[in-house]
Protein backbone atom coordinates (compact mmCIF):
# COMPACT_ATOMS: atom_id res chain seq x y z
CA UNK A 1 0.00 0.00 0.00
CA UNK A 2 0.92 3.33 -0.96
CA UNK A 3 0.52 6.52 1.22
CA UNK A 4 0.65 9.90 0.18
CA UNK A 5 0.14 13.51 1.94
CA UNK A 6 -4.00 14.42 1.29
CA UNK A 7 -2.14 18.01 0.99
CA UNK A 8 -1.81 17.02 -2.24
CA UNK A 9 -5.85 17.32 -3.37
CA UNK A 10 -6.16 19.70 -1.18
CA UNK A 11 -3.34 22.98 -1.91
CA UNK A 12 -4.10 24.19 -5.35
CA UNK A 13 -0.65 24.10 -6.04
CA UNK A 14 -0.27 20.61 -6.44
CA UNK A 15 -3.72 19.25 -7.73
CA UNK A 16 -2.54 19.23 -11.35
CA UNK A 17 0.45 16.86 -10.48
CA UNK A 18 -1.00 14.69 -8.04
CA UNK A 19 -4.21 13.99 -10.53
CA UNK A 20 -1.59 13.14 -13.61
CA UNK A 21 -0.16 10.43 -10.79
CA UNK A 22 -3.12 9.41 -9.40
CA UNK A 23 -4.60 8.26 -12.69
CA UNK A 24 -1.24 6.68 -13.16
CA UNK A 25 -1.89 4.30 -10.30
CA UNK A 26 -4.96 3.76 -10.61
CA UNK A 27 -4.10 2.83 -14.37
CA UNK A 28 -1.89 0.04 -13.27
CA UNK A 29 -3.08 -1.48 -10.40
CA UNK A 30 -1.57 0.20 -7.83
CA UNK A 31 -3.53 -0.08 -4.65
CA UNK A 32 -2.80 3.85 -2.57
CA UNK A 33 -4.30 6.14 0.29
CA UNK A 34 -4.06 9.53 1.40
CA UNK A 35 -2.95 10.07 4.86
CA UNK A 36 -4.19 13.02 6.72
CA UNK A 37 -2.65 14.98 9.74
CA UNK A 38 0.41 15.80 7.65
CA UNK A 39 2.02 19.46 7.90
CA UNK A 40 3.85 19.36 4.77
CA UNK A 41 3.74 16.37 1.04
CA UNK A 42 7.28 15.10 2.15
CA UNK A 43 6.01 11.98 3.50
CA UNK A 44 9.14 9.89 2.78
CA UNK A 45 11.22 12.42 5.15
CA UNK A 46 9.06 12.13 8.29
CA UNK A 47 7.66 8.20 8.32
CA UNK A 48 9.35 5.74 9.78
CA UNK A 49 11.84 3.56 7.88
CA UNK A 50 11.69 -0.13 7.77
CA UNK A 51 14.67 -2.76 8.24
CA UNK A 52 14.83 -5.77 6.95
CA UNK A 53 13.76 -7.93 10.04
CA UNK A 54 10.28 -5.53 9.32
CA UNK A 55 10.99 -3.29 12.21
CA UNK A 56 9.88 0.87 12.04
CA UNK A 57 12.38 2.79 12.67
CA UNK A 58 10.97 6.52 13.29
CA UNK A 59 13.50 9.22 13.59
CA UNK A 60 13.35 12.54 14.98
CA UNK A 61 11.94 15.16 12.19
CA UNK A 62 14.30 18.41 13.20
CA UNK A 63 15.99 19.23 9.35
CA UNK A 64 17.55 22.16 9.38
CA UNK A 65 16.31 23.54 6.68
CA UNK A 66 13.15 23.92 8.31
CA UNK A 67 14.38 25.35 11.14
CA UNK A 68 12.41 28.75 10.75
CA UNK A 69 9.02 26.76 9.42
CA UNK A 70 8.08 24.47 12.49
CA UNK A 71 4.78 24.87 11.24
CA UNK A 72 6.36 21.81 8.64
CA UNK A 73 7.67 19.80 11.03
CA UNK A 74 5.20 17.19 10.93
CA UNK A 75 5.49 15.19 14.36
CA UNK A 76 4.93 11.39 13.42
CA UNK A 77 4.87 10.35 17.03
CA UNK A 78 1.86 12.69 17.84
CA UNK A 79 0.25 13.88 14.55
CA UNK A 80 0.31 10.06 12.67
CA UNK A 81 0.78 7.03 14.84
CA UNK A 82 -2.81 7.64 16.26
CA UNK A 83 -4.21 7.22 12.45
CA UNK A 84 -1.50 4.33 11.54
CA UNK A 85 -1.11 1.18 13.49
CA UNK A 86 2.10 -0.01 12.98
CA UNK A 87 4.03 -3.02 15.07
CA UNK A 88 7.81 -3.09 15.61
CA UNK A 89 7.79 0.74 15.86
CA UNK A 90 11.09 1.91 17.48
CA UNK A 91 11.60 5.48 18.30
CA UNK A 92 15.07 7.08 17.79
CA UNK A 93 16.61 10.63 18.92
CA UNK A 94 18.71 10.72 15.26
CA UNK A 95 18.05 13.69 13.26
CA UNK A 96 17.29 11.98 9.89
CA UNK A 97 15.29 12.39 7.18
CA UNK A 98 13.44 9.06 5.35
CA UNK A 99 14.97 10.84 2.06
CA UNK A 100 18.49 10.83 2.94
CA UNK A 101 18.59 6.84 3.17
CA UNK A 102 18.45 4.73 0.12
CA UNK A 103 17.84 1.36 0.65
CA UNK A 104 19.14 -2.13 -1.64
CA UNK A 105 16.25 -4.02 -2.81
CA UNK A 106 17.58 -6.88 0.39
CA UNK A 107 17.78 -4.19 3.09
CA UNK A 108 20.76 -5.20 3.45
CA UNK A 109 23.13 -1.75 2.31
CA UNK A 110 21.76 1.80 3.12
CA UNK A 111 23.39 4.73 1.60
CA UNK A 112 23.22 8.15 3.28
CA UNK A 113 24.61 11.31 2.77
CA UNK A 114 27.15 12.98 4.72
CA UNK A 115 24.45 15.48 5.21
CA UNK A 116 23.79 13.01 8.27
CA UNK A 117 26.66 14.74 10.31
CA UNK A 118 25.41 17.84 10.09
CA UNK A 119 22.44 17.50 11.68
CA UNK A 120 23.64 15.17 14.40
CA UNK A 121 26.71 17.01 15.81
CA UNK A 122 26.09 15.72 19.01
CA UNK A 123 27.53 12.37 17.57
CA UNK A 124 31.27 11.45 16.50
CA UNK A 125 30.69 10.42 12.60
CA UNK A 126 32.00 6.87 13.66
CA UNK A 127 29.56 6.78 16.91
CA UNK A 128 26.48 7.85 14.45
CA UNK A 129 27.56 5.40 11.72
CA UNK A 130 27.44 2.55 14.16
CA UNK A 131 24.10 3.36 15.90
CA UNK A 132 22.87 3.50 12.39
CA UNK A 133 23.83 0.03 11.25
CA UNK A 134 22.51 -1.58 14.18
CA UNK A 135 19.05 0.45 13.85
CA UNK A 136 18.85 -0.46 10.16
CA UNK A 137 19.85 -3.76 10.62
CA UNK A 138 22.34 -2.90 7.48
CA UNK A 139 25.77 -1.88 6.07
CA UNK A 140 26.16 1.77 5.80
CA UNK A 141 27.95 4.01 3.13
CA UNK A 142 28.10 7.69 3.56
CA UNK A 143 28.60 9.61 0.19
CA UNK A 144 28.90 13.31 0.17
CA UNK A 145 25.80 15.65 -0.41
CA UNK A 146 25.24 18.06 -2.84
CA UNK A 147 25.77 21.34 -0.78
CA UNK A 148 23.22 23.73 -2.87
CA UNK A 149 21.04 21.43 -2.46
CA UNK A 150 18.69 22.32 0.37
CA UNK A 151 17.93 18.97 1.92
CA UNK A 152 21.16 17.37 0.78
CA UNK A 153 19.15 13.63 0.61
CA UNK A 154 20.56 10.92 -1.24
CA UNK A 155 17.83 9.99 -2.77
CA UNK A 156 18.21 12.61 -5.63
CA UNK A 157 21.64 11.34 -6.06
CA UNK A 158 21.62 7.63 -6.20
CA UNK A 159 19.36 4.65 -6.56
CA UNK A 160 19.38 1.31 -6.25
CA UNK A 161 18.57 -1.35 -9.33
CA UNK A 162 19.93 -4.68 -7.47
CA UNK A 163 22.03 -5.10 -4.94
CA UNK A 164 25.40 -4.52 -6.58
CA UNK A 165 24.37 -2.12 -8.90
CA UNK A 166 22.54 1.48 -8.80
CA UNK A 167 21.82 4.69 -10.94
CA UNK A 168 23.29 7.90 -10.24
CA UNK A 169 23.12 11.44 -12.17
CA UNK A 170 25.46 11.77 -15.26
CA UNK A 171 28.98 12.62 -14.16
CA UNK A 172 29.61 16.20 -16.09
CA UNK A 173 33.31 16.33 -14.89
CA UNK A 174 36.50 13.55 -13.42
CA UNK A 175 36.45 15.52 -10.61
CA UNK A 176 32.85 16.39 -9.87
CA UNK A 177 30.54 15.11 -6.73
CA UNK A 178 28.75 12.52 -9.10
CA UNK A 179 32.26 10.97 -9.85
CA UNK A 180 33.15 11.10 -6.20
CA UNK A 181 30.16 9.52 -5.52
CA UNK A 182 30.93 6.83 -8.39
CA UNK A 183 34.01 6.01 -6.64
CA UNK A 184 33.39 5.80 -3.19
CA UNK A 185 30.40 3.09 -4.41
CA UNK A 186 32.69 1.37 -6.37
CA UNK A 187 34.97 0.70 -3.48
CA UNK A 188 32.01 -0.79 -1.87
CA UNK A 189 31.41 -3.24 -4.37
CA UNK A 190 28.53 -1.51 -6.37
CA UNK A 191 28.58 -0.13 -10.15
CA UNK A 192 26.81 2.90 -11.14
CA UNK A 193 25.12 3.86 -14.24
CA UNK A 194 24.56 6.99 -15.71
CA UNK A 195 21.29 8.53 -15.49
CA UNK A 196 20.08 11.42 -16.71
CA UNK A 197 19.53 14.74 -15.09
CA UNK A 198 19.77 18.40 -15.55
CA UNK A 199 19.91 21.19 -12.58
CA UNK A 200 17.17 23.62 -12.32
CA UNK A 201 17.29 26.84 -10.13
CA UNK A 202 16.85 27.66 -6.41
CA UNK A 203 15.44 24.78 -5.07
CA UNK A 204 13.33 23.22 -7.36
CA UNK A 205 13.58 19.23 -7.96
CA UNK A 206 13.03 19.35 -11.89
CA UNK A 207 15.66 17.48 -13.52
CA UNK A 208 15.88 15.12 -10.89
CA UNK A 209 14.66 11.70 -12.60
CA UNK A 210 16.03 9.21 -10.84
CA UNK A 211 13.93 10.62 -7.43
CA UNK A 212 11.27 7.91 -9.25
CA UNK A 213 8.52 5.87 -7.41
CA UNK A 214 8.98 2.17 -7.64
CA UNK A 215 6.63 -0.90 -7.06
CA UNK A 216 7.00 -4.21 -8.09
CA UNK A 217 5.92 -3.92 -11.55
CA UNK A 218 6.31 -0.74 -12.42
CA UNK A 219 9.17 2.54 -12.10
CA UNK A 220 6.40 5.89 -12.09
CA UNK A 221 9.21 8.27 -13.46
CA UNK A 222 9.35 11.55 -13.11
CA UNK A 223 9.00 13.63 -16.19
CA UNK A 224 9.11 17.23 -17.19
CA UNK A 225 7.83 18.45 -20.52
CA UNK A 226 11.56 18.92 -21.45
CA UNK A 227 13.33 17.53 -24.46
CA UNK A 228 15.19 14.89 -21.81
CA UNK A 229 12.56 13.12 -21.19
CA UNK A 230 12.56 10.92 -23.79
CA UNK A 231 16.37 9.82 -23.01
CA UNK A 232 15.59 9.32 -19.17
CA UNK A 233 12.76 7.25 -20.23
CA UNK A 234 14.60 5.48 -22.86
CA UNK A 235 17.68 5.00 -20.50
CA UNK A 236 15.04 3.55 -17.47
CA UNK A 237 13.87 0.87 -20.28
CA UNK A 238 17.09 -0.29 -21.08
CA UNK A 239 17.81 -0.53 -17.36
CA UNK A 240 15.09 -1.52 -15.43
CA UNK A 241 12.97 -4.85 -16.44
CA UNK A 242 9.57 -3.12 -15.27
CA UNK A 243 6.65 -1.17 -16.88
CA UNK A 244 8.27 2.17 -17.38
CA UNK A 245 5.51 5.34 -16.67
CA UNK A 246 6.48 8.87 -17.06
CA UNK A 247 4.52 11.38 -14.81
CA UNK A 248 4.71 15.31 -15.55
CA UNK A 249 5.54 16.46 -11.87
CA UNK A 250 6.16 19.92 -12.67
CA UNK A 251 3.44 21.41 -9.95
CA UNK A 252 5.27 19.14 -7.56
CA UNK A 253 9.29 19.27 -8.32
CA UNK A 254 8.92 23.04 -8.63
CA UNK A 255 8.90 23.08 -4.67
CA UNK A 256 12.09 20.97 -3.99
CA UNK A 257 11.04 17.14 -4.33
CA UNK A 258 9.59 14.65 -6.69
CA UNK A 259 7.25 11.20 -6.44
CA UNK A 260 10.07 8.98 -4.43
CA UNK A 261 9.89 12.29 -1.82
CA UNK A 262 6.03 12.19 -1.74
CA UNK A 263 5.60 8.52 -1.44
CA UNK A 264 5.78 6.35 1.54
CA UNK A 265 4.97 2.79 1.49
CA UNK A 266 3.68 -0.33 3.78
Amino acid sequence: MLYFSSLLNINKKYIPSAERLFTGLTAHGVPYQLLDNTRDIWLRDFMPVKTKSGKYISFRYEPSYLKDYPELHTDFRKEITPLLSLENLVYSDINLDGGNIVFSSSRETAIISDRIFIENFNYSSAELVQELEQLLEARVIIIPSLRSDMTGHADGMIRFVDENTAVGNTSHSLFGLEAHIKTTLRNHGIEVIDFPYFNSKGNSAVGCYLNFLETDQTVFLPAFGVDMDSKAIETAQNIFNKAIVPININEIAEHGGVLNCISWEI
